[in-house]
């Protein structure tokens, strides 16, 4: 049998092509790397790795090959062990953007902590994209993420449907006529976000809004667009769930009724095992759109 803890080194090893940045990345020594990799190829009778220049052997193409997909499985094995367990206690690992956090999770995790003290909660921040090859790769539990697509590995379950603002100054003096009539006499800045899914849906909508010249500035996260929008820089697109928790905007908002709609939900892998905590935790998740719709509709009359 081959130690788990070699084909660990080999695998970063083979990824990162340098003994010292493996031994940096594996808190180990340089020599115990090479001592690993000494091991596995005595084990394995054959040799792995040439170092001068470094390249994989034919043999050792192959042993990467495997040793990629038992580690990925074993991680996801041990993923489903802890919800077996009910995961009282360790961490919980959850994959959102910046502005989704902010939106909907921190009161959910304020009372998750409530019922789960020894359970720590990790957030990583990242676009929709970068979440769904988190959860993929079992680095994270759950992926909260915007328009996603129903496809494997991942199972998505809709949570609200999100439709698209304008915001902007002088947005109050395009509200009286149709989006398809808005003629603006100088290039307009439309700024958006570097998410590539949610851009797959507004780059296609811009045309109606029927600029005659428009330039597309990209500026990150949604709270930098509407940063850029309160300073009088351009137009931000963003979801109308972002603008909701922003109090004292002075730029004005239009909704843009004509763009495609999406929708904000989480994400699992395929048949994978919620344990009893993540089940909680997206059940406080869903009470806070809950609340969040009630206040919206309280302030829209």
């Amino acid at each position: 049998m081959l130690d788990i803890h070699w084909l660990k080194t080999f695998v970063m090893l083979a990824e990162l092509k340098h003994f010292g940045k493996a031994a940096t990345a594996l808190h180990m020594t340089q020599p115990n790397v090479s001592l690993h990799l000494k091991q596995l190829e005595k084990k394995t009778h054959t040799k792995l790795i040439e170092r001068s220049p470094f390249r994989l052997t034919q043999a050792g193409h192959r042993l990467l090959q495997t040793s990629q997909k038992t580690l990925q499985a074993l991680k996801v094995c041990q993923a489903d062990i802890n919800a077996l367990n009910d995961l009282s206690q360790g961490t919980l690992t959850i994959a959102a953007s910046d502005i989704i956090s902010r939106v909907l999770l921190i009161e959910p995790f304020q009372l998750f902590k409530l019922e789960y003290p020894n359970i720590d909660l990790a957030l990583f921040n990242s676009t929709s994209t970068l979440a769904s090859s988190l959860v993929k790769s079992a680095d994270a539990d759950l992926g909260i993420v915007i328009a996603q697509k129903q496809s494997l590995p991942l199972h998505y379950t809709e949570l609200q449907t999100v439709h698209w603002c304008a915001l902007g100054q002088d947005l109050s003096l395009l509200k009286a006529r149709p989006l398809s009539k808005l003629i603006d006499e100088v290039p307009t800045f439309i700024l958006l976000g570097h998410d590539t899914r949610t851009r797959d849906l507004i780059d296609v909508a811009l045309p109606l809004l029927a600029f005659l010249d428009y330039r597309v500035m990209e500026v990150g996260s949604v709270d930098a667009q509407i940063d850029w929008a309160e300073a009088g820089f351009g137009i931000a697109i963003v979801p109308d769930f972002s603008v909701h928790y922003k109090k004292n905007l002075s730029a004005d908002i239009l909704r843009l009724d004509e763009f495609p709609a999406t929708s904000l939900g989480y994400i699992v892998r395929q048949n994978q095992i919620l344990s009893k905590a993540v089940k909680h935790l997206l059940s406080l998740v869903k009470e806070k759109i809950a609340s969040n719709k009630q206040k919206n509709k309280y302030s829209s009359s």
